[in-house]
């Protein structure tokens, strides 16, 4: 059995991680979704709470062929240890999936390995690019899994994001 760990923030949960999920499900048995930012919400880069996040994402992959799990990961302020935190959040596994930069490098310090599968229409499809339309009440609706869209409505995403980007 096969057990691939997907590290990403999913700020929030778009198309493009669809489109990876729905990949990996092809080379994996098992996934175990690692919410990363656990901890950090309210913010321009991060609006939604690691709860919101579940929700998207449980919701979206809602029939997924293979069992997943999705589990928050809060940062560590030493990054020297955020892998063995890692390990001590999530169930045993064999790959990580990631395309961050400092988290390839992390878990290959550690040993373990690393794949960086390939990005879906990154262009348009990045966390940044939607959640500018997001703050800017453009159209960003089909950029994400319809689920996402009932959850960002139900809690009041859009009003919450354009109210935090004010400023004094």
């Amino acid at each position: 059995m096969k057990r691939g760990l997907y590290v990403g923030r999913f700020q929030p949960f778009h198309n493009g991680h669809k489109a990876v999920i729905d990949g990996l499900a092809e080379e994996v048995d098992e996934l175990i979704i690692g919410i990363g930012s656990a901890d950090i919400s309210h913010d321009i880069r991060h609006p939604f709470t690691a709860g919101e996040r579940v929700l998207m994402i449980t919701r979206a992959l809602n029939g997924l062929k293979i069992p997943f799990y999705v589990i928050p990961l809060e940062d560590v302020k030493r990054n020297a240890l955020w892998v063995a935190h890692v390990k001590s959040m999530v169930p045993p596994f064999d790959t990580v999936y990631t395309s961050n930069p400092l988290v390839i490098q992390l878990f290959k310090e550690a040993g373990i390995p690393v794949l960086s599968p390939p990005m879906y229409l990154r262009e348009s499809l990045s966390g940044t690019a939607v959640r500018k339309k997001m703050y800017h009440g453009e159209e960003w609706e089909e950029y994400v899994p319809k689920e996402v869209v009932s959850v960002v409505e139900e809690i009041h995403g859009i009003e919450r994001m354009q109210q935090i980007a004010k400023s004094d």
